[in-house]
């Protein structure tokens, strides 16, 4: 055996070596190849567990029975510095403005807000003072509070931006406050004296006669959401007369078309004639490109303005949380607001602060297994999660739960299987030709879309504090 000397250069010990080295036996050698890698491609939950429903000629019709149910937006805001204003066609927000034809009306109210600040625990009303001012909430938290069937007091809700109370002011009846509003943080609000609502001289009757008509809308017969009753008989004998009713629908109903994402993948012809072992470079190509597609489409489900589920939820199935963490308690009232939820989904930090939350309280979630992986649950209800969620700049996201499927009045999944030149179920790969340097297009399109059968199929538990459990 020749021992090399270790303090000979390379090139002396090269000339005492008695046998190949491993550097130029590699020349001789096949390398095991992985395909390539993508490091954005996520569990896309959403995509997996939403039942997909196929569409005729790009669009699906989510027809509803009529209802009566008046506006309950929230209103928008605008501000110089540190004074706030309200956009005065965003008042149409408020039940009793809903579709009030005259803007100066709705200027001249907008003009009469007066801009009041609080800190927290401060009251801005208190039960049993008489109302006589409208509260829109510009900015800040505020907790309702009322008393229990006890007679002890109870938080009845949380609001927050773009929320508001006291509008039945509006009706210009002598009422009291049935409730206290404490401020949790600083809060900015914006309120209109009833006095002010008077001062609009010509203007106060055409308001009037507009509230009369929407309340004579709302005194019409229909159930807890808002829908047109159905009138049924029940505990009676002998041979009483009947009700007659009918199944009223709405007029306009909602139609959802298909949305679509694309691109256009380039390969030179020149790559695929002559480097396709041990891998195809098209199939490759076109592998990751849709892998790029499906992760979009998953974040336009759940982000896009039109048919995002985070901007298409009920606003009566918006809840804030109570104290800014995600605690059991925000879940459970999450929960709550509908039947057979099949999951929740949520940003993969917002369900850290989840597990730390509650962890304080010595509550210690469940997990189950879900398509071979485990996960958070609570109350049984798998908690996915979506790095497709946003967080804002302040560290609060939100956390989404939804019952799906058609047979359940649930959230449900649009495309269109069968299109020309498909890959997958509504992704197409269409070639575009060859241009002057020898480069082939190919056309990848996916078509999808989401769709909220009923209100309370999906709710958000929004402004979820990350940062601070």
């Amino acid at each position: 055996m020749t021992v090399t000397d270790p303090g000979l250069a390379p090139e002396e010990a090269e000339q005492q070596r008695q046998s190949l080295s491993t550097a130029s036996a590699r020349n001789l050698a096949s390398t095991t190849k992985s395909t390539p890698q993508m490091q954005g491609i996520s569990p896309r939950w959403l995509l997996r567990k939403l039942p997909w429903v196929t569409t005729q000629a790009g669009t699906y019709r989510v027809n509803r029975r009529l209802t009566y149910a008046l506006g309950d937006g929230r209103v928008s805001f605008t501000s110089t510095g540190a004074e706030i204003r309200v956009i005065p066609q965003e008042l149409r927000e408020l039940p009793l403005l809903r579709d009030f034809p005259d803007d100066e009306v709705l200027a001249a109210l907008a003009s009469r807000f007066r801009q009041r600040e609080f800190q927290p625990g401060d009251l801005l009303v208190e039960s049993g003072r008489p109302a006589e001012e409208i509260y829109l909430i510009a900015h800040g938290k505020v907790n309702k509070i009322g008393q229990g069937e006890y007679g002890d007091q109870t938080v009845l809700d949380t609001m927050a931006d773009g929320e508001r109370f006291g509008d039945e002011v509006l009706t210009g009846g002598d009422t009291t406050w049935e409730f206290t509003v404490k401020a949790v943080t600083p809060v900015t609000v914006l309120v209109l004296p009833w006095r002010s609502v008077q001062e609009l001289n010509g203007h106060a009757e055409a308001l009037r006669e507009h509230i009369a008509s929407v309340l004579g809308d709302a005194g019409k017969p229909q159930n807890k959401h808002g829908e047109a009753e159905i009138e049924i008989a029940s505990g009676h004998d002998g041979e009483p007369d009947l009700p007659t009713t009918f199944v009223d629908y709405e007029l306009s109903p909602r139609e959802y078309e298909l949305e679509v994402a694309q691109t256009v993948l380039r390969v030179h012809t020149r790559v695929s004639d002559l480097y396709n072992k041990p891998m195809n470079q098209t199939e490759q190509q076109l592998r990751l490109t849709i892998e790029a597609l499906r992760e979009r489409q998953e974040h336009e489900m759940l982000n896009n303005r039109r048919i995002g589920l985070l901007h298409n939820a009920d606003l009566k199935q918006r809840i804030h949380t109570r104290t800014g963490p995600p605690t059991p308690d925000d879940l459970d009232e999450l929960v709550s607001r509908r039947r057979k939820t099949a999951f929740m989904l949520a940003h993969p930090r917002t369900i850290a602060a989840f597990g730390r939350e509650a962890s304080k309280r010595g509550v210690y979630p469940g997990t189950a297994d879900v398509e071979g992986t485990q996960v958070t649950t609570w109350r049984g209800i798998p908690l996915l999660p979506s790095d497709k969620i946003p967080i804002t700049p302040q560290g609060t996201s939100s956390i989404l739960a939804m019952r799906i499927g058609e047979q359940d009045n649930g959230v449900i999944a649009l495309h269109q299987p069968g299109i020309p030149d498909e890959v997958q179920p509504s992704l197409n790969v269409r070639f575009m030709g060859i241009n002057e340097k020898a480069i082939i297009s190919y056309l990848v399109s996916a078509y999808y879309s989401v769709a909220v059968l009923v209100p309370d199929a999906l709710g958000i538990l929004e402004n979820v504090e990350i940062g601070r459990s």
